[in-house]
């Protein structure tokens, strides 16, 4: 029954509160225009007074004008006595001026008629009406004074031989001088467009500047992998670089013939000369390198403890048997095994969801401590030694359409800066699909890509899969060209990237090569060491060899009458796969998937791997290590594995049935020394040192960066003049970053939802800060 009264109550306190606030804001805004006010009235009295003083000073420059108009000299009376009259005349005018524009009234009047940006003018009328009556009064008397007075100047100067002149004249007769100074030194520079006075300029010059030719003939060859993708091939771009630069030979040798001297310009050696003279050129401007010292130190790391930084970073990890799990492990072994540098491994975490859906046998790991122990027990067991370097973790999630893990957040982060000196990245195209964070070539001094996975393979498997190869393609070219330095290909299989080569830098288990070993020394001795046929073992997906497998046993069925195939392997296609197999009736006897070093797949002497999607089988490297035949199909995958003589390949489904009958026939041949160490761990870490430079960066040579002059100097080329690709390179990784940030664009293109940021359980597991505190916005 209240509650009308206490609304009144409400709007009387809301009617005071808001006539307080008004008069609160009307104060406010008076005090500001009150003191607004104040500083436009002390503004106008200081522009008085300084009038007064400007007039003051004019004042006193005429007192002392007129006191210097006494002459240093006789001249006559009609001259001296003009000129006296005539500043006397002036004088009370002068005087006058002062005292009206001095008088108090003068600021009151200001005051009155002039704002604070008001323009205040002197009028000078009545004394430029007083001295131009004077001056033309008196001009006939100060003719005649003239002439008496050049009389007498020059009489004066026979005697003495110099006349002391009047200040103003003498200073305006040194204007004129300086006047005069200035108009022949435009005149000089102006004659610098005469093409002989620029050749004479170049001439004098130590070392010339570089011809319009010349830097065409650079920015072409920078050019190079930038043209390439328009179709114009690199064999075109030296003959534009030859032309450009026969020019300049052309008139250095008609110079040094006119002269009486034999060439000195070699036409063999274009590239070299033209490196040598951008690197002469930039030399003589004092250029310095990207590093900040002199040309000689262009190595960017700052490494404390005489070691370098090594970080591998791969897509997968352990238990998951897969080739970018294993290979990257051990190639870290064997790596922090010389001593010569720091290693870290930087492998992804999956959360426990994930981890059921990889990880075989129900095997799953609480935290990342745990996983990093069965990690390094896995990886002593099969070594024989203890292997020092660091494992660390980044954010994973698992994609069941890719069957693959997908980076989630900014991978690169997770490598300390003060330890980002060598990075190398395995299947960098996978790792960089939609990566946004830093650039990895900005971040670090070297970067390595090691590709694994012939995805366009994969991909022309699935529904219009031509139109996504085709995509995928050029995505992955560009992909690599903003985020490597270097980039090996383990086979021809994969597809042709920019800055690639062709190695295999793969190298098998320790514990096959002594397997090999002990069957070898049981051949010696006459015992049987293969009691078994042939085997299949790889997981269970059809783009893993089992399609083709499939098809060439039922093609031939019946030339491989009695012909009985182990195969062993888990995966998500294995239901489909058995199926397909007992409708065709097809002599295959289906097995779990298992280790291939144990003991039980001691016994085969055939292993048959039909499969043309691998880049590089490592269970083909694998069972030759262990001294059995291989079977494999003639492909650019299986290239380094066909000089071994146990390695039989065929090219057609029936050279296929003669390879397998061949095989079970005859016994392999034991490996040599020098075939045991190609397929080591050993022999590929040294050609992985050798073919990714590795070991130049390692020992801090500049090789490939100096160039020999003519005298045997050495000098540097221009490590921080960035090329056309690099610009290029440079615009392609900001169109990534700025394109993977948008998470729309990232679902349509396949990308697992929430992976730009990591989630809240990977901060839990990882004891990471969320990502708005690790990276805020407002710190971009």
């Amino acid at each position: 029954m209240n509650f009308p009264a206490m609304n009144n109550g409400r709007q009387t306190q809301t009617a005071a509160n808001s006539s307080s606030s008004a008069f609160s804001f009307i104060s406010k805004g008076w005090r500001e225009v009150r003191d607004s006010a104040d500083a436009d009235l002390r503004l106008m009295k200081d522009r008085a007074n300084s009038f007064k003083n400007i007039a003051a000073s004019f004042d006193r420059e005429i007192e002392n004008l007129i006191n210097s108009a006494t002459p240093t000299f006789t001249v006559p009376p009609i001259r001296q006595s003009s000129e006296i009259e005539f500043m006397k005349k002036l004088h009370p005018k002068i005087s006058e001026f002062r005292r009206v524009y001095s008088a108090p009234e003068i600021s009151r009047k200001v005051m009155e008629k002039c704002g604070p940006r008001a323009n205040l003018g002197i009028d000078l009328s009545r004394i430029r009406s007083t001295i131009a009556a004077e001056v033309y009064g008196t001009m006939e008397e100060d003719m005649k004074g003239i002439i008496e007075f050049n009389k007498v100047r020059s009489e004066k100067l026979n005697e003495e031989g110099q006349f002391g002149e009047w200040e103003p004249i003498r200073v305006l007769k040194t204007r004129f001088r300086e006047f005069e100074k200035k108009n022949s030194t435009v005149e000089i520079f102006a004659g610098f467009k005469n093409n002989e006075i620029v050749e004479k300029v170049k001439s004098s010059l130590e070392v010339p500047p570089l011809d319009v030719p010349e830097l065409l003939a650079v920015l072409v060859r920078q050019s190079g992998l930038f043209l390439d993708q328009f179709g114009i091939r690199r064999n075109l771009c030296d003959k534009i670089v030859e032309n450009l630069c026969s020019k300049r030979k052309n008139q250095l040798v008609l110079r040094s013939l006119v002269a009486g001297e034999p060439p000195a310009v070699d036409p063999d050696k274009i590239n070299d000369e033209l490196d040598l003279r951008i690197a002469s050129v930039l030399q003589s401007t004092g250029h310095c390198s990207e590093s900040g010292g002199s040309w000689t130190d262009f190595m960017k790391p700052d490494v404390t403890d005489g070691k370098r930084h090594v970080a591998i970073v791969t897509t997968a990890s352990l238990p998951w048997m897969t080739g970018t799990a294993v290979n990257p492990l051990f190639r870290a072994a064997y790596l922090a095994k010389s001593e010569k540098q720091k290693v870290t491994l930087l492998v992804p975490w999956l959360c426990r969801s994930d981890q059921e859906l990889v990880y075989p046998n129900n095997l799953t790991f609480c935290s990342p401590e745990e996983q990093e122990n069965y990690i390094r027990d896995w990886l002593e067991e099969r070594v024989g030694f203890k292997a020092d370097f660091r494992i660390s973790f980044y954010p994973g999630k698992f994609s069941r359409e890719r069957r693959s893990i997908i980076p989630a957040g900014d991978t690169s982060q997770f490598i300390p800066s003060k330890d980002a000196d060598i990075a190398i990245l395995e299947e960098p195209e996978h790792l960089n699909w939609y990566h946004h964070g830093k650039r990895w070539t900005d971040k670090f001094n070297h970067v390595v890509g090691i590709v694994h996975t012939n995805y366009l393979e994969y991909i022309k498997r699935e529904k219009n899969g031509a139109l996504q190869a085709f995509f995928v393609k050029h995505i992955n070219n560009l992909v690599i060209r903003a985020h490597c330095h270097k980039v090996l290909r383990l086979s021809a299989a994969t597809q042709d990237m920019p800055k690639s080569v062709i190695c295999n830098v793969h190298g098998v288990n320790p514990k096959f090569l002594k397997i090999g070993e002990k069957v070898a020394a049981e051949r010696e001795l006459g015992q049987q060491a293969f009691s078994k046929g042939a085997y299949f073992l790889g997981k269970m997906v059809w783009a893993k060899g089992y399609k083709e497998l499939i098809d060439l046993l039922a093609k031939h069925k019946n030339d491989l009458d009695g012909f009985k195939l182990d195969v062993y392997g888990n995966g998500e296609d294995a239901h489909e796969v058995q199926s397909t197999a007992k409708r065709l009736d097809l002599n295959l006897n289906f097995q779990k998937g298992r280790d291939h070093a144990d003991d039980s797949l001691h016994g085969y002497k055939v292993f048959i791997n039909p499969s043309v999607s691998d880049v590089l089988c490592t269970a083909t490297a694998e069972a030759l290590a262990m001294g059995k035949f291989v079977v494999c199909a003639d492909h650019p995958s299986n290239e380094f594995f066909s000089s071994f003589p146990n390695c039989l390949t065929y090219k057609s489904p029936e050279d296929f049935v003669a390879k397998v009958k061949e095989a079970l026939a005859n016994e392999p041949q034991p490996l040599t020394p020098e075939q045991r160490y190609n397929l080591s761990w050993e022999a590929a870490t040294k050609r992985f040192i050798e073919y990714s430079e590795l070991d130049r960066i390692l020992n801090n040579e500049h090789s490939g960066t100096m160039i020999r002059k003519s005298n045997g100097k050495l000098i540097a080329r221009s490590v921080s003049m960035p090329t056309l690709s690099e610009m290029v390179d440079g615009g392609i990784a900001f169109a990534h970053y700025c394109l993977t940030g948008n998470e729309f664009l990232r679902l349509c293109t396949g990308a697992i939802p929430g992976t730009r940021d990591y989630g809240r359980q990977h901060c839990k597991d990882l004891h990471l800060l969320p990502p708005q505190v690790e990276s805020p916005i407002y710190g971009w």
